[in-house]
């Protein structure tokens, strides 16, 4: 009985330490591994944990506007590699590459940005 008593305690600890780490997301099943090119004009850059996020509008063939969001990693992750809070202004035009989601739908994880004076940012995962 005592046994048992301290397997169930230690399955109840142990999940509850644990859960944290099921909380968090991997993008291996979400985006796909294909790259895409698109330029556009820059909506909004939130500089935020858990993940920085550009809202970028791409006026597609059709002459139709397509509001696009792509992320990236947290500020201290991505900072390392050129980005800052005001890498990306409202009206910037931005060349952005990235690996768009595999629901098909305008989103995805930034790799590359070419800002309006030519510097190049990389993150490349």
């Amino acid at each position: 009985m005592k046994n048992r008593l301290a397997l169930v305690f230690a399955l109840v600890v142990g999940l509850s330490v644990s859960a944290p780490l099921f909380a968090h997301h991997g993008g291996a099943t979400m985006y796909d591994s294909r790259t895409v090119t698109l330029k556009g004009t820059v909506d909004t850059w939130y500089w935020a944990n858990p993940h920085c996020l550009l809202k970028f509008n791409v006026k597609g063939d059709d002459g139709q506007v397509v509001p696009w969001i792509v992320e990236t990693q947290a500020p201290n992750t991505i900072y390392p590699h050129g980005f800052r809070k005001d890498s990306f202004k409202p009206g910037d035009v931005v060349t952005i590459t990235l690996r768009p989601t595999k629901n098909g739908k305008p989103n995805g994880a930034l790799l590359r940005a070419v800002l309006p004076d030519g510097t190049e940012l990389v993150w490349e995962r």
